[in-house]
């Protein structure tokens, strides 16, 4: 929001200078992101009158101007804007005068005419990017006073960046409000008149909804001037809050909500037929909005009606059918107060972003709506002229928010902010605050007022106290806590050495959001959708996760969208199941490989990262148990990886994860020009671990063996793994599996494994025809089990 200092400094001026007014709003919170003038610098520009237009002999185009700047001084001036007209006050600059853009201005001969000077537009003078003509500066000008002093130039502009809690400060108002309340500089009273009703006409109106609208207020004004100009004092004090002028009557909508908080809407009378109506929009209605767009409107919108149909979004956008123009002659005048809820999300929805709905989905004054009503209708009346007729108001009090007393304790104070407050201090910064303060045993009873939609809680008054009184103030304390020392169980691993193990082995850890794309879930193969959220940030987030797996795969097309080649990331966060009325979560940690196995280097050739390269990333993971071999590889079939690259794992015959390479036909619906491969693993299985026993390191040699071993095709490695492991029982101590061969001298159908046998006693040594006992009776439990033979 861009805030005019001149125009706050009419509601609360402390004797404090730009910058710090600026500081003083940083340090409570409401943040001021630039401190910029209003104008450029200019010189030698003063109001002038026209008093006669001529066409310039020698050029269809220009006009030649007789111009009084005052003083009984006259200047002729060539000027080429079509809106030259005698009567008109407008900028002129003298001869001499240094203009924005290095211009500096002479006389000149135009086509054969002297001209003694130049009339500006807002362009020329630096106040607008563009201009269609000059700056008409209207009746009440001075002829003859330089422009910087008549429009008050020397002007600064704040930038506040609001957060959404602070909807409040989203006016002259609010913003003056909150700086007596810092400042303790007195607020200047600012009393809106009532206007007398002297028209009779009344609109019928019905609230259909009244939870969504508690506050309805209407006007009829009659027998308007649309077409006089908005006074430039209006039109600049809207051009620096960065408004636009539009029409006199859409100009005073727009200063009031500036100036007051309340959004409002004038309607063309002789456009609407029969009522108001406030409602939710029916089935297959459309409108037509200001901006010339048309949409359809969902029946969860509010719209405000009449008996032909919907007229404008409520609190949103009005209706290009009911606005009014030129031809205005009579309008209905609307203030209301819409619930936040109902607004929130609605504009963005039908892709809208206006003043308006920000003001009402943070939240507005329910108390506002009257006020604003007789504070347009008095600047209406003033400018465009009119017969006011009789306030028409519909207050459902039920439906409007209640501020209940909040117990706001001395011992908390003193606990949160690290220091007491006296109590005088206390009561003195929640008065300025505009809070009922009443004395309770423990402390104070306090009512926050009807605008401040965001203290709700005794701590939000804690807060509003530190604000105000300045966290500067606060002196810095170390907490003084009990510390213990968390005991971890020995058999308990930790996600840091998870973390460790895989950026050791050039993983990189992300953070993905848990709300998803449904579609994307469905596609990496979710049985169920994941829990809905009531009101998702966009349409791609609708959703909550129930494996990590979208996220992984949505960074791994970000960076391979910025040429990254090689991409290795994991997560650990949590996953969610279940419907919204019982949510079920998980945690799992979770990886993706893309591109090459190995960094490029000249030693070794590249090649891309396999199945079997995630294979041996997540069997580091399961080595941390202290149990590896308690955890198996067994194929699988998962919707989303490749059927003939993908297995399940598993932790002592249970499930607990997947990996594989991504299924072709999701690697083309992502369109990656290769498939990554992907694992996830229930998080508690890693973490769960075995204390290690000591055993003591054998004096006596160890034997090894190598055995070629010739089994069927279908059957896998770790199937003779663990026939040789339950065969040589203790006395193994380390088995490899280090060759696996087809081709010439094997049969088709079969093929060849090539196992390494560590065998060790620690108590003796084996002797030579124990060892070949035992290779005896492994062979034997090959062939009769696995229908394999020992390789000649």
């Amino acid at each position: 929001m861009r805030l005019s200092e001149q125009w706050l400094r009419e509601w609360v001026s402390p004797k404090l200078s730009s910058e710090a007014i600026a500081a003083r709003f940083t340090m409570a919170g409401i943040e001021v992101g630039a401190i910029e003038p209003v104008a450029p610098g200019f010189e030698g520009v003063i109001v002038g009158e026209i008093l006669s237009v001529a066409s310039h002999p020698s050029a269809d185009k220009l006009k030649v101007c007789r111009v009084d700047i005052g003083k009984g001084r006259e200047l002729s001036i060539v000027c080429g804007a079509d809106n030259a007209a005698v009567g008109l006050k407008v900028p002129v600059a003298m001869i001499g005068a240094a203009l924005p853009g290095g211009v500096r201005v002479e006389r000149a001969d135009i086509r054969g005419v002297a001209s003694e000077g130049m009339l500006c537009s807002e362009a020329e003078l630096g106040l607008e990017q563009t201009a269609s003509g000059l700056l008409v500066l209207g009746g009440e000008a001075p002829v003859g006073e330089p422009l910087r002093d008549f429009l008050k130039l020397d002007d600064v502009t704040f930038e506040l960046e609001l957060t959404p809690n602070r909807g409040d400060c989203l006016s002259v108002a609010g913003a003056a409000r909150e700086l007596a309340a810092l400042t303790g500089a007195p607020q200047r009273k600012r009393t809106v008149r009532r206007v007398r009703a002297r028209g009779k006409r009344r609109l019928p109106v019905a609230i259909r909804a009244n939870k969504e609208c508690g506050h309805y207020v209407g006007r009829v004004i009659e027998g308007i001037d649309a077409n006089v100009l908005t006074p430039i004092w209006m039109r600049e004090r809207l051009r620096r809050a960065g408004v636009r002028s539009i029409h006199p009557v859409v100009d005073v909508t727009n200063y009031v909500m500036l100036e007051l908080g309340q959004p409002m809407h004038a309607f063309d009378l002789t456009c609407l037929t029969g009522g108001i109506e406030v409602r939710r929009a029916r089935p297959r209605e459309r409108l037509r909005l200001l901006d010339g767009k048309e949409i359809d409107v969902t029946t969860d919108t509010l719209v405000i009606a009449d008996q032909s149909g919907p007229l404008a979004l409520a609190g949103i956008m009005g209706g290009a059918a009911s606005a009014v123009g030129a031809g205005t002659r009579n309008l209905f005048l609307e203030s209301a107060w819409f619930s936040p809820g109902t607004i929130a999300g609605r504009a963005r929805a039908f892709g809208l972003q206006t003043e308006s709905a920000q003001r009402f989905e943070r939240g507005v004054d329910p108390e506002l709506a009257p006020i604003a009503m007789e504070r347009a209708t008095e600047l209406l009346v003033a400018i465009v002229g009119g017969r006011a007729g009789p306030v028409i108001e519909r207050r459902a009090a039920a439906q409007l928010p209640k501020r209940r007393p909040i117990l706001l304790r001395r011992e908390r104070i003193g606990r949160m902010l690290g220091k007491a407050m006296a109590d005088v201090v206390v009561t003195t910064i929640l008065k300025r605050l505009g809070m009922r303060v009443t004395s309770a045993a423990a402390g104070w009873r306090v009512t926050a007022p009807s605008h401040r939609f965001d203290v709700e809680r005794e701590i939000d008054l804690i807060e509003e106290l530190a604000r105000v009184h300045g966290y500067d103030k606060i002196p810095a304390q170390r907490p003084l806590l009990r510390m213990h020392a968390p005991q971890l169980p020995e058999g308990r691993g930790t996600t840091a050495k998870l973390r460790s193990v895989l950026a050791a082995r050039d993983y990189q850890e992300v953070i993905t959001y848990s709300f998803v794309d449904p579609e994307l879930q469905g596609l990496v193969g979710s049985t169920e959708e994941g829990p809905r959220l009531a009101n998702p940030i966009s349409a791609d987030m609708a959703v909550m996760r129930t494996s990590l797996w979208p996220g992984l795969l949505k960074t791994i097309i970000h960076n391979r969208n910025r040429q990254l080649s090689r991409v290795r990331v994991f997560e650990i966060g949590r996953c969610f199941a279940g419907g919204s009325a019982e949510v079920i979560q998980d945690s799992r940690i979770g990886g993706a490989i893309i591109g090459a196995a190995l960094p490029e280097q000249w030693g070794s050739a590249s090649r891309p990262a396999d199945f079997f390269d995630a294979k041996g990333d997540v069997e580091a993971l399961f080595a941390l148990s202290g149990e590896p071999s308690e955890f198996s590889f067994e194929r699988g079939d998962h919707p989303a990886l490749h059927p003939g690259q993908s297995a399940r794992l598993l932790r002592r015959g249970q499930a607990v994860g997947w990996i594989g390479r991504l299924h072709p036909a999701l690697q083309s619906r992502l369109d990656l020009d290769e498939p990554p491969v992907l694992f996830e693993v229930d998080l508690e299985a890693v973490l769960r671990a075995k204390i290690p026993a000591f055993r003591e390191i054998s004096r006596y040699p160890s034997i090894r063996r190598d055995l070629a071993i010739v089994l069927p095709d279908d059957v896998s490695a770790k199937t003779l793994l663990e026939v040789a492991q339950r065969v040589a029982g203790n006395l193994l101590v380390d088995l490899q599996l280090f060759d696996e061969y087809r081709g010439k001298g094997i049969d088709s159908g079969r093929k060849s494994l090539a196992l390494a046998l560590t065998l060790q006693d620690s108590s003796r040594t084996l002797k030579e025809e124990e060892v070949e006992a035992l290779v005896g009776r492994l062979v034997a439990a090959v062939e009769s089990e696995l229908g394999g033979t020992l390789r000649g």
